[in-house]
């Protein structure tokens, strides 16, 4: 069986598993709305206002 796709409730970091990849941390949701993919983080206004430091498809929101 396959497992689904998370989002971390710490990072936002969309994986699948047990654990965040990124953060390590393990809260996590099968509900989130919209991905956003960051190929460059220092020149994507977006993952500033995410506050989001690093390359990677990240949640939008996570409920």
């Amino acid at each position: 069986m396959a497992s689904k796709e998370k989002a971390c409730m710490n990072c936002k970091t969309l994986y699948f598993g047990d654990k965040c990849p990124a953060c390590g941390e393990t809260p996590s949701t099968e509900t989130f709305k919209g991905r956003i993919h960051i190929f460059d983080s220092k020149k994507s206004e977006m993952a500033e206002n995410m506050e989001i430091n690093k390359e990677g498809e990240f949640a939008i929101k996570t409920k």
